[in-house]
């Protein structure tokens, strides 16, 4: 079945509502490489709970719908989609614990023609039960790589600004640990292409692959580092565009270029000099 864009704009996505406690708080950071200098107190309060924080880009964990463009009725061929962008909106700090109820809904779509495949854009919403507070806003681009010549518009979305052409005001290098895909995937995707050696020998890779949100959130950290004194109360959004995997074990290098409040950056593993990361951005506060 082919993409019916009048009702894949109407789909309804099931509300998500996620408890969650400290621990997996911690958990999250842990698997981004919190902690890695133990002598660090702006990295423990992500990881320790005396004066626990949540990292920004933990918000793409929470009240998440699952891989709904599967499990719902879209049309889409889900075996060709790939992950093409996040962004991440803070409207104000994570909490550390708590119930969260996330709405997510299709916010449009692009065809890009026949045989070059499409571009759904969803947006998750997520609130605090207890109080209404609007949390933060995540956008996610998916490329349907079998999906295009359905009819829709063929408009595609702006691209992000590019790099400065210059030299980085910035450059921070963070190990990622050899088990670090093991760790992530248990604050909630359990894809077996992070942890099975025969899967990822099947998708074409020879070893297990560090999940895209984890390589997102080692370049968040990079950022709170470089410009916000690692205070998550500074960060108002983060988005990326994903280019090639990270494999577990190896250095995410991000290279940051602030202008007042803006901040552009880009990431590389340095131990293969390949781009994992481009057209980053943030927004501080």
């Amino acid at each position: 079945m082919a993409i019916d864009y009048d009702r894949l704009m109407k789909i309804e996505i099931p509300d998500v509502e996620q408890s969650f406690t400290r621990r997996d708080t911690m958990l999250y950071a842990l698997g981004l490489g919190f902690g890695a200098d133990p002598m660090d107190a702006r990295q423990l309060k992500f990881v320790y709970e005396d004066g626990l924080q949540a990292v920004p880009t933990w918000g793409v964990m929470l009240a998440y719908a699952g891989f709904w463009i599967r499990e719902l009725d879209t049309g889409i061929d889900w075996v060709k989609v790939v992950h093409g962008e996040q962004d991440v909106v803070l409207h104000r700090p994570l909490p550390v614990e708590g119930t969260v109820i996330g709405k997510t809904r299709v916010v449009d779509i692009f065809d890009k023609g026949e045989g070059k495949g499409a571009i759904v854009l969803s947006r998750r919403d997520v609130f605090d039960k207890a109080t209404g507070d609007h949390l933060a806003s995540m956008d996610n681009m998916t490329f349907c790589r079998g999906d295009g010549g359905f009819g829709g518009t063929a408009v595609a979305p702006p691209p992000p600004p590019p790099i400065p052409d210059r030299t980085p005001d910035a450059v921070i290098s963070l190990q990622t640990l050899p088990q670090a895909a093991l760790i992530y995937r248990l604050s909630g995707d359990y894809n077996p292409l992070h942890a099975d050696p025969g899967i990822a020998a099947k998708a074409g890779f020879p070893r297990p692959i560090l999940h895209g949100l984890a390589t997102y959130g080692v370049a968040c950290h990079a950022v709170l580092q470089a410009c916000c004194d690692h205070d998550p109360a500074r960060m108002a959004s983060i988005g990326v565009r994903f280019s090639s995997p990270v494999y577990p074990g190896e250095t995410i290098v991000t290279e940051i270029y602030r202008d007042g409040d803006a901040v552009q950056f880009r990431s590389r593993v340095a131990e293969r000099d390949v781009i994992v990361l481009q057209n980053g951005r943030a927004r501080l506060r």
